[in-house]
């Protein structure tokens, strides 16, 4: 699921048409960083996150999640699902927010960094502590979801990790379209989002919407950064 996201977006950057949509049309990914990152996830892929998948079984049946017939109900999936996705979106937005602080930054996070415009293998390219750390908000989520309530469907699990893959992939993929999803769901985070985060290294923490960073004040970008220093001169005046 996760290099099969990843091709289209491959193709994309190889296709000249499609450089009009690019968002940092200067920096386009080479092949050779392109086969470095993906090295390097194949790696994380085997050496990191082989473990949890090993004992993904022995797991679901202690606690209980179902992987029996019927499946269930479309409406139940489509709510658990979204459940998931904002539950991790909190997870995301405060861990990943933690890990632009100092040592966390310099020892971790700075690898992600690596790529200023981020194109769609870049997206679990990253230090196995944060792929632990962030990845536990998209697998562990389900898990403890599933031992309060005994009420989750390993078919509901594969939609679930398979959407937040391609959320993430897309993310990372340095486009904006005028079809993009935000442009209909406006709470929607996307591509142009976290494409501000990888180019102002500091901002847009949330992974799948923009409420947190909205509220929090961290939105990222030249706009972002005048609406806040906006309030502040308002605020300033108000106590003087």
């Amino acid at each position: 699921m996760y290099f099969g996201r990843c091709l289209p977006w491959y193709i994309v950057d190889r296709v000249p048409y499609f450089k009009r949509f690019k968002i940092q049309d200067a920096k386009m990914p080479s092949n050779k960083e392109q086969w470095e990152c993906c090295k390097s996830v194949l790696i994380s892929h085997f050496a990191v996150e082989a473990f949890p998948i090993w004992f993904f079984h022995p797991i679901c049946e202690r606690i209980g999640i179902s992987f029996d017939v019927p499946f269930p109900k479309l409406t139940t999936i489509a709510c658990q699902v979204a459940l998931f996705f904002v539950l991790e979106d909190a997870w995301h937005y405060w861990f990943h927010r933690g890990l632009h602080y100092g040592v966390f930054y310099r020892r971790i996070h700075k690898q992600h960094h690596r790529y200023a415009a981020p194109f769609g293998l870049a997206a679990e390219y990253a230090h196995p502590v944060e792929v632990m750390l962030l990845g536990f908000g998209t697998v562990g989520i389900p898990i403890i979801f599933c031992y309060f309530t005994r009420n989750l469907h390993l078919f509901t699990v594969c939609i679930w990790i398979t959407l937040r893959l391609f959320q993430a992939i897309d993310a990372h993929s340095g486009y904006e379209f005028p079809v993009s999803l935000h442009h209909f769901l406006p709470i929607w985070a996307g591509a142009d989002h976290h494409d501000e985060h990888h180019h102002h290294f500091i901002g847009n923490y949330a992974s799948s919407f923009r409420w947190w960073d909205a509220v929090l004040q961290t939105e990222a970008g030249v706009p972002a950064k005048t609406v806040r220093e906006k309030k502040m001169k308002q605020k300033a005046k108000k106590i003087n």
